[in-house]
């Protein structure tokens, strides 16, 4: 080869080599200067975003739950709690997987707890003495950690903290809102049984006369259940909304009725309803103690659906109910008495006495749902009474209406009474106060 055209051979290869490092610095400057493979983003805690995530070592778990949280992509500032409860047979995860409020949590930026049993039974302790009152050492004491967690690890809203759940669950729901007044603000249960109804005291988790729908009690009874879970408590009532298919063959469509009794005797309000509607066919829905999405007590009945309640779509429901989905209320509770009277009398002998209480709405819209509350004389004890239920027996007594008068019209009178024992004065009440209002005296 002679040396032109080796010169010109070296010439080519030297532009080839500079044209090709040319391609590849830009190509190589950008492999480096690439980010690393995306990873999951994680919170504080560690927790990633937006999938189901167990947490471990929450606090006092005294019966091994497990933990399942959903901490969505976009939480909000100090946000709500939402505890969703899984049916016997079922799991945290199940119930994540089952139901759409991560989906919901997504769009309205709310955490999700997910609890999850590892007995045998899959199946929540609803029934057992520690489980029926506050921090006795059960299932509820495990998921109170959870929510504690929850609320210190995110500071979330401690107003705003809700349960749900369905069959197992259901009852559950119930059975938190008793023993922890304080901690939830309101629940939904879909086949539920009333708080205390499957209680047993041989170890055994079910209770057949509860499932069948043949535990019936008084709603004062009923109440009673509650209040005793956490004796002493005087603060607000959660709120509760329930669900129940009146062809459910598993806990039977009369524990229903029985919840409405239990609930609207804690939150104070008639058993007679406030509203009446139909929100999709086949549904009958009352609301007790005010007419809207908010009501303290709402119930949803189902004709000719069993067991299996529970469908999508009735998760945004439920955020209705609790207030999770940025909905406007609608009208609030009932308007309060403008005017009210009260004549009251007593026939009395030895120890004992008769006492005649007439209640009249002198105001101009109806009063639906009442509590006259009162002060008895020193030494009165009230042994029984008709028209109202009771309580206390004795001192500062509130006398709630029962489900046939509940409403009083404008200009009309309801009357009830008492009977009661005495150490010496006979006499009758001076003061009276209906739903907050004072009332004159005759």
């Amino acid at each position: 080869m002679s040396v032109t055209a080796g010169n010109t051979a070296r010439r080519s290869l030297r532009s080839t080599l500079v044209a090709l490092y040319g391609a590849l610095v830009p190509l190589l400057a950008a492999l480096l200067l690439a980010a690393p493979p995306a990873a999951a983003r994680t919170d504080a805690a560690d927790v990633p975003y937006a999938t189901l995530t167990e947490v471990t070592n929450f606090g006092s778990n005294p019966s091994n739950l497990q933990m399942y949280l959903y901490v969505p992509e976009k939480v909000a500032a100090n946000p709500a709690v939402l505890v969703a409860v899984h049916y016997c047979t079922g799991s945290g995860p199940a119930m994540y997987n089952g139901t759409e409020y991560a989906s919901l949590a997504d769009r309205y930026g709310f955490i999700v707890v997910y609890p999850s049993v590892t007995r045998s039974s899959k199946c929540f302790d609803v029934s057992s003495p520690q489980a029926l009152r506050r921090g006795g050492g059960s299932d509820p004491v495990g998921i109170k950690s959870m929510v504690d967690w929850v609320l210190g690890t995110y500071h979330a809203d401690a107003k705003r903290v809700f349960a749900t759940g369905i069959s197992s669950g259901a009852m559950m729901t119930n059975v938190l809102l008793g023993v922890y007044p304080d901690v939830f603000a309101a629940g939904a249960a879909f086949a539920g049984v009333p708080f205390g109804c499957f209680a047993t005291t041989d170890g055994s988790e079910w209770n057949s006369a509860c499932a069948n729908g043949t535990v019936i009690r008084t709603p004062q009874q009923w109440g009673d259940l509650v209040r005793n879970a956490y004796p002493g408590y005087t603060g607000p009532r959660p709120r509760m909304q329930l669900w129940h298919g009146t062809q459910d063959d598993t806990l039977r469509y009369p524990n229903f009725g029985e919840e409405i009794k239990q609930w609207t005797n804690v939150q104070g309000v008639s058993q007679t309803p406030a509203s009446t509607d139909s929100p999709a066919a086949n549904w009958t829905r009352t609301r007790y103690g005010a007419t809207g999405d908010r009501a303290p007590v709402e119930a949803i009945s189902l004709q000719g659906v069993g067991h299996n309640v529970y469908a999508y779509g009735m998760g945004a429901r439920v955020l209705t109910f609790f207030g999770l989905d940025g909905q406007t209320p609608g009208p609030g509770p009932d308007p309060q008495p403008s005017g009210c009277k009260v004549t009251a009398s007593t026939s009395a002998w030895n120890t004992g006495l008769t006492a005649s209480v007439a209640i009249t709405n002198t105001g101009t819209t109806a009063i639906n749902g009442w509590k006259l509350a009162f002060t008895l004389p020193g030494g009165q004890n009230i042994t029984n009474g008709w028209g109202a239920t009771y309580a206390p027996s004795s001192g500062a007594v509130t006398a709630t209406n029962v489900s046939y008068n509940g409403t009083i019209a404008p200009n009309t009178t309801v009357t009830i009474g008492y009977q009661a024992t005495h150490g010496g004065n006979s006499g009758a009440p001076g003061a009276f106060t209906l739903n907050g209002s004072a009332c004159t005296t005759a």
